[in-house]
């Protein structure tokens, strides 16, 4: 445990950011998910609205500093041909 004023303070900003992280972290996992779902039972409505919202939270996942700006480009780029893809199937 710190002894100085400034490392106390420190500790507690670094567990709030934590959890902050940690939760943006989870919701963008769930966003994804979701557009997994929607892709598997071919629900091509519920899929693009699916995806509008994973790239959204990509999107701010990378404006703050939680995923690489490079991760969220190639994951938006694979998704979107995924639904394509599976739109030309059908």
């Amino acid at each position: 445990m710190p002894n100085i004023k400034s490392a106390i303070k420190r500790v507690k900003i670094t567990k709030a950011r934590t959890l902050r992280n940690a939760s943006a972290k989870s919701a963008l996992r769930t966003a994804l998910k979701k557009f997994e779902v929607a892709l598997r039972e071919r629900d091509l409505e519920t899929a693009q609205t699916a995806l509008r919202s994973a790239t959204r939270s990509l999107d701010k996942a990378a404006t703050k500093g939680i995923v690489h700006r490079n991760y969220a480009a190639r994951k938006k780029s694979r998704l979107t041909k995924r639904l394509h893809k599976v739109n030309q199937a059908m």
